[in-house]
This record gives structure tokens, sequence and C-alpha cells, in this order.
């Protein structure tokens, strides 16, 4: 369960929820409107994240040989964060199922701190268009405008994943690829809690960096009060 972003209360976040099912749609509908055949669209996972890498994902869908089963299949489709975990591996293989293209890149804790996390955002995110853009497509990105130089038509779109259907899927393709990453971490660095806030600052994340320093996982670029009583 969800809280609704109006009034608070909480919603379903499967297909059976009705205020969901109507926001698939409507991502459908926005894309549809871009007036062309192929609407590319990309997204990242733990920009913000004290730990771990910056994931970014690339998503593209025909929308000519789209079914009305495969709309209703994508029907709960949002912006990632207003998914449970749960709501979201249930999205994620019907994304994969029915995108015609789906690409995935990641970006480690070490290549954060050298490049910047702008830079290697940016890099990230034009690296999952072109793993997925065709001729003739339109590629979206969410917020982030990818510069002039991109070889692809893009557009920037503000709460894209929240506006455009293949934005939300890159959404949902991308945060759902790097929680498994940082669950599968957990055993390789145990102490950080890696499972529960895959890297998010959490006050149980700061206060295991204050008990055991950082891990391998951990960018050391961040200006983050965590950090401030070590010695890194």
């Amino acid at each position: 369960m969800v809280p609704s972003p109006r009034t608070g209360r909480q919603t379903g976040s499967g297909s059976s929820s009705r205020r969901p099912a109507k926001r698939g749609r409507r991502l459908f509908q926005h894309d549809r409107r871009l007036g062309v055949r192929w609407v590319a669209g990309a997204d990242e996972a733990g920009r913000g994240c004290l730990a771990g890498p910056l994931v970014a994902a690339g998503v593209l869908f025909d929308l000519e040989r789209l079914r009305p089963s495969d709309v209703r299949a994508l029907s709960a489709l949002n912006d990632s964060k207003q998914h449970t975990p749960e709501a979201r591996e249930e999205l994620y293989p019907r994304v994969l199922r029915i995108a015609t293209r789906v690409h995935v890149v990641s970006r480690c804790a070490r290549g954060i701190d050298r490049r910047g996390l702008h830079r290697t955002n940016l890099a990230a995110l034009r690296d999952a268009l072109r793993g997925v853009a065709v001729p003739g497509c339109i590629c979206l990105s969410d917020g982030f405008s990818l510069g002039k130089d991109f070889e692809w038509d893009t557009r920037a779109i503000v709460d894209g994943d929240a506006t455009s259907a293949a934005i939300a899927a890159a959404s949902i393709v991308a945060k759902v690829s790097r929680d498994r990453f940082m669950r599968r971490a957990e055993e390789r660095h145990p102490g950080w809690g890696f499972a529960d806030h895959v890297g998010y600052s959490t006050p149980e994340h700061r206060e295991a960096i204050r008990r055991l320093g950082v891990s391998p996982l951990h960018r050391l670029s961040f200006q983050s009060l965590a950090y401030q009583q070590l010695t890194l």
C-alpha cells in the first residue's frame, strides 16, 4: 500500500487499484501524442545514495505494436517511487516482456568519485538511451537535458517518470535492478544493512558508518554528515 500524493490515504499499488490503472493509460496517451511510432525513455536509480552504484535504464516501446492487453498489463505503471518493492517486482517482468528493447547501465562508486555525480548521471542516461534507440524514435529523459551534442532526438521532461510510459518503465527497471544488486551486496559486505536501505542515507545507515567506517561500495565524494567524523 502507498499513500495517495493528494489525500495521504492509502491506495493499492497493484493493477487492481483504479487510480494506478488510470495512471498507466494516461502515461501511454502522453507518449502517443508525440506522434511517432518509437518512444524511448531513460531514468536512473541511486543518484542520491551514499553507497552503491548509479543505475540507469533505457526502455523502448513500439507504440504501433502495443496491444490493448499490453496496456492493461502495464496499467499500474507509474514513477517507481510511488510503488512498493513488491509492486515494482511485479511490473518488472511485464516491462521486459512488452518493451521492444531494454538496456541497463551501471556506474560504480569509484567512477562517481572520479567523474562527479552529475557528469556520471548524464553519461549513464545517454548510454542507456543509446542501447535502445532506433531511427525515427524520440528519446525522453527524466528532468535532465542530455545536451545538444546527443545524437538522437531527445527531450527532457520534468517529472517524466510520472508523465511518460517509457520513462516510468525505465524507472521501474533501474530501481529493481539496483535494489537487487544492493540486496546481494549485503552478503559480501555485511553489517551496513544494504539489504534494507539499499545505500540511502537512513539513520541506521549513518550509525553503521559511524561504527564500521566505509565499505568499498561507499561514495567518498559526497559531502555527507555521516562521513564527518571519519578519516577517509
